[in-house]
Protein backbone atom coordinates (compact mmCIF):
# COMPACT_ATOMS: atom_id res chain seq x y z
CA UNK A 1 0.00 0.00 0.00
CA UNK A 2 0.74 3.71 -0.75
CA UNK A 3 0.69 7.02 1.03
CA UNK A 4 1.39 10.79 0.53
CA UNK A 5 1.42 12.27 3.93
CA UNK A 6 0.94 15.30 3.85
CA UNK A 7 1.02 17.53 7.48
CA UNK A 8 -1.50 20.18 6.98
CA UNK A 9 -3.68 23.07 9.24
CA UNK A 10 -6.80 22.59 7.08
CA UNK A 11 -7.76 20.69 4.12
CA UNK A 12 -10.64 19.57 2.17
CA UNK A 13 -12.52 17.28 -0.80
CA UNK A 14 -15.12 18.32 -2.88
CA UNK A 15 -16.80 16.13 -5.43
CA UNK A 16 -19.53 18.40 -7.72
CA UNK A 17 -18.69 21.36 -5.68
CA UNK A 18 -19.79 20.15 -2.40
CA UNK A 19 -17.20 19.29 0.73
CA UNK A 20 -17.68 15.41 1.27
CA UNK A 21 -15.07 15.38 3.79
CA UNK A 22 -12.40 17.76 5.86
CA UNK A 23 -9.57 18.04 8.32
CA UNK A 24 -8.16 20.86 10.77
CA UNK A 25 -4.65 20.39 11.96
CA UNK A 26 -3.58 17.08 11.61
CA UNK A 27 -2.93 14.79 8.09
CA UNK A 28 -4.48 14.76 4.70
CA UNK A 29 -3.56 11.50 3.56
CA UNK A 30 -3.52 9.96 -0.62
CA UNK A 31 -3.92 6.21 -0.33
CA UNK A 32 -3.48 3.69 -2.81
CA UNK A 33 -4.03 -0.03 -2.67
CA UNK A 34 -1.40 -1.77 -4.84
CA UNK A 35 -2.19 -5.12 -6.18
CA UNK A 36 -1.81 -7.98 -3.80
CA UNK A 37 -1.92 -5.69 -0.93
CA UNK A 38 -3.92 -7.57 2.12
CA UNK A 39 -6.10 -5.45 5.10
CA UNK A 40 -2.71 -6.29 7.39
CA UNK A 41 -0.60 -4.21 4.68
CA UNK A 42 -3.65 -0.99 5.23
CA UNK A 43 -3.13 -1.89 8.75
CA UNK A 44 0.54 -1.87 8.37
CA UNK A 45 0.46 1.67 7.11
CA UNK A 46 -1.75 3.15 9.44
CA UNK A 47 0.28 1.69 12.60
CA UNK A 48 3.33 4.06 11.35
CA UNK A 49 1.51 6.78 10.05
CA UNK A 50 -0.79 7.02 13.40
CA UNK A 51 3.24 7.11 15.00
CA UNK A 52 5.25 9.17 12.38
CA UNK A 53 6.81 11.67 14.36
CA UNK A 54 5.99 15.03 11.93
CA UNK A 55 4.63 17.25 14.46
CA UNK A 56 6.38 20.04 16.08
CA UNK A 57 7.04 19.72 20.04
CA UNK A 58 6.88 23.03 22.28
CA UNK A 59 10.88 23.61 21.19
CA UNK A 60 9.62 23.50 17.32
CA UNK A 61 11.30 19.90 16.53
CA UNK A 62 9.00 17.60 14.51
CA UNK A 63 8.89 15.21 17.71
CA UNK A 64 4.87 14.53 18.24
CA UNK A 65 3.03 11.99 16.55
CA UNK A 66 -1.08 12.20 15.39
CA UNK A 67 -1.84 10.26 18.40
CA UNK A 68 -0.09 12.97 20.29
CA UNK A 69 -1.70 15.82 18.75
CA UNK A 70 -5.13 15.23 18.45
CA UNK A 71 -5.27 16.17 15.23
CA UNK A 72 -7.63 14.75 12.37
CA UNK A 73 -7.33 12.92 9.37
CA UNK A 74 -8.84 13.37 5.87
CA UNK A 75 -7.87 10.18 3.67
CA UNK A 76 -8.53 10.37 -0.32
CA UNK A 77 -7.75 7.33 -2.18
CA UNK A 78 -5.68 8.26 -5.01
CA UNK A 79 -4.74 5.14 -7.57
CA UNK A 80 -2.10 7.69 -9.60
CA UNK A 81 0.20 6.82 -6.63
CA UNK A 82 0.19 3.54 -8.51
CA UNK A 83 1.92 5.34 -11.62
CA UNK A 84 4.64 3.77 -13.52
CA UNK A 85 6.60 6.26 -15.92
CA UNK A 86 9.21 4.24 -16.38
CA UNK A 87 8.72 4.05 -20.13
CA UNK A 88 6.82 6.02 -22.19
CA UNK A 89 5.33 9.73 -21.36
CA UNK A 90 2.12 8.45 -20.36
CA UNK A 91 2.03 6.80 -16.49
CA UNK A 92 0.70 3.21 -16.18
CA UNK A 93 -1.04 2.45 -13.52
CA UNK A 94 -1.57 -1.61 -14.22
CA UNK A 95 -0.12 -2.00 -10.18
CA UNK A 96 -2.64 -0.79 -8.50
CA UNK A 97 -5.68 -3.19 -7.06
CA UNK A 98 -8.18 -3.58 -9.15
CA UNK A 99 -10.98 -1.27 -7.88
CA UNK A 100 -13.56 -3.80 -5.75
CA UNK A 101 -10.03 -4.31 -3.95
CA UNK A 102 -8.61 -1.26 -3.79
CA UNK A 103 -12.18 0.40 -2.26
CA UNK A 104 -12.19 -2.42 0.17
CA UNK A 105 -9.05 -1.57 1.43
CA UNK A 106 -9.60 1.98 1.09
CA UNK A 107 -12.30 2.00 3.77
CA UNK A 108 -10.57 -0.34 5.53
CA UNK A 109 -7.53 1.93 5.98
CA UNK A 110 -9.76 4.70 7.13
CA UNK A 111 -11.77 2.72 10.10
CA UNK A 112 -8.61 1.77 11.44
CA UNK A 113 -7.54 4.95 11.86
CA UNK A 114 -10.88 6.23 13.23
CA UNK A 115 -10.54 2.60 15.41
CA UNK A 116 -6.60 4.32 16.53
CA UNK A 117 -8.87 6.89 17.60
CA UNK A 118 -8.28 9.80 15.22
CA UNK A 119 -11.22 11.44 13.61
CA UNK A 120 -11.04 10.70 10.09
CA UNK A 121 -13.16 12.01 7.37
CA UNK A 122 -13.01 10.09 3.44
CA UNK A 123 -13.01 11.60 -0.30
CA UNK A 124 -15.35 9.72 -2.37
CA UNK A 125 -13.61 6.66 -3.60
CA UNK A 126 -13.43 6.49 -7.83
CA UNK A 127 -15.13 10.25 -7.90
CA UNK A 128 -13.52 13.11 -9.54
CA UNK A 129 -12.68 15.10 -6.66
CA UNK A 130 -11.06 18.17 -5.86
CA UNK A 131 -8.80 18.74 -3.02
CA UNK A 132 -7.68 21.96 -1.33
CA UNK A 133 -5.22 21.84 1.35
CA UNK A 134 -2.86 24.26 3.22
CA UNK A 135 0.56 22.23 3.65
CA UNK A 136 1.87 23.13 6.53
CA UNK A 137 5.92 23.35 6.68
CA UNK A 138 5.60 21.78 4.31
CA UNK A 139 5.54 18.36 5.13
CA UNK A 140 4.85 16.01 3.04
CA UNK A 141 6.14 12.15 3.71
CA UNK A 142 5.59 9.39 0.86
CA UNK A 143 5.57 5.71 2.41
CA UNK A 144 4.97 2.29 0.91
CA UNK A 145 4.78 -0.75 2.96
CA UNK A 146 6.44 -2.65 -0.38
CA UNK A 147 9.74 -0.75 0.60
CA UNK A 148 9.01 -0.09 4.51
Amino acid sequence: MRALVQRVTAARVEVDGKTIGQTGPGLLILVCAMQGDTEAEAEKLVAKIHKLRIFRDHAGKMNLALKDTGGSALVVSQFTLAADTRSGNRPGFSTAAPPDEGEKLYQHFAQTLRDMGVPTETGQFGADMAVHLVNDGPVTIWMDTATG
